[in-house]
Order: C-alpha cells, then structure tokens, then sequence
C-alpha cells in the first residue's frame, strides 16, 4: 500500500518574502521602547512564536520581562509590520507549488508561528483563503516553534499522520519542530538561513526556495 505524503508550510521565509520586513518591524517596535539590539539578532529569532522571540530579545539585553513590555512589543511589531505589507510578494514559484501540489491531490496546509493579524497580510498576498485552506496559526496552539504544536495541529486538520507529512520551512525553529514531531523536515535558503545550520537542525534535503522545490518535487514526495 502506497502512502501518502502530505505538506505542512511555514510562511514567512517559506512561502512570502517577509522575512526582513518582520525584522524592520521588530525594529521599529524594539526601538520605541529603548531596547538597542542589532539587525542580525532579531533575524536570527524569526520564526519562533512571537513570546518566546521577545523573551529571548529582552534576556540579550538584559532587560526587564513584564508581561505589559511583551504586549507592547507584540502590537507595536503588528502595526509596523502592516505599514510594510506593499513590500511582500511571494517567493519566486510559491504559487505553482502549491497550485501542482493541489493539481496533483497532494494535501497541504499552512502552519506559522505568526498570529492571523500579521499572517492575513502574508495570505493576501499569496493568493491563499484562510476559509478555504488549513492555515494554523500562534492564535491556534498553546506554544509555537520549536515545539511541534502548529505541524501536529495542521496535520490533525488535514485529517493525516505527522509521520507522513513533510515541513517546508526557512530556519532552523522549522526543522526542530520537525524532528519533535516526527516529520521529514526539508529546508528552503530563501528566508537567510543557510544549508550547514538547516542540515544540523535536521533538514533531510536543502533548496534554494519553492521554485527549486518544485523542480525537485520527486525526491522528497511520494510517486503518484
């Protein structure tokens, strides 16, 4: 009996070139507080779940963790971010992924560590029905990446095991929660993460992003 494997996708980094516009807004948002951290920090914490990422920051910084500077820092981030959503675009074969993978029967879902309020603008402009498509979200799920909730929770919805999904996903948060799950993490460079961290996390196979992917589609998926 064939079995067969179903898709779970990050988004930021993944799907959307957002990446650096979630950096930006991190920025802003870290900024109007007084929190002096560099560029290259804040990205290396893109893709975790946005409680545990501020955490982390503040800890950096050695600053003080109050409930109240968190939510701050979460509305701030969202607000800045949605100042920059003319700059996110899908990543080059994003759509035709998804478009072949629905074409050939493949079921796929969506799981980020973003909240709907950033993750709707990501959607938007991707071309993809939260109504209509599984899209998990932090909103959804007591804890985000690295744990496995979102991949499990996705995997429940798509009505499929977790050990015959695949993780598509930009950093390193990806391919732990994968490995927590179960599933075969595979790694894509197009959110700056690169192919020796993604390796060591645990991707099995590395891409330059979802058009490369596509083309190699039959190394990772199941034969029809």
């Amino acid at each position: 009996m064939r079995i067969e494997t179903s898709f779970l996708f990050d988004l930021d980094g993944t799907l959307v070139d957002s990446v650096y516009q979630h950096v930006l807004a991190w920025k802003e948002a870290l900024d109007a507080e007084g929190i002096d951290l560099s560029v290259w920090r804040i990205h290396r914490k893109i893709g975790m779940s946005g409680g545990l990422f501020t955490n982390q920051l503040l800890r950096e910084t050695h600053g003080e963790i109050s409930p109240e500077l968190v939510e701050r820092l979460r509305r701030s981030h969202a607000d800045a971010y949605q100042q920059l959503r003319a700059q996110v675009c899908p990543l080059p074969g994003a759509r035709e992924l998804l478009a072949a993978l629905t074409e050939a029967g493949t079921r796929w879902a969506i799981a980020t560590s973003g909240r709907m309020e950033t993750a709707a603008v990501n959607l938007e402009a991707l071309g993809v029905d939260p109504a209509k498509t599984v899209v998990v979200t932090r909103d959804d799920v007591k804890y985000a990446k690295p744990d496995p909730d979102l991949f499990i929770a996705a995997a429940s919805r798509l009505g499929v095991s977790i050990e015959h999904t695949v993780v598509v996903g930009d950093s390193i948060w990806d391919m732990l929660a994968a490995r927590r799950c179960r599933s075969l993490g595979v790694g894509l460079l197009s959110g700056g993460y690169g192919m020796d961290e993604l390796e060591r996390a645990g991707a099995l196979r590395v891409y330059e992003d979802p058009a490369d992917l596509l083309l190699h589609l039959d190394e990772v998926a199941a034969r029809p």
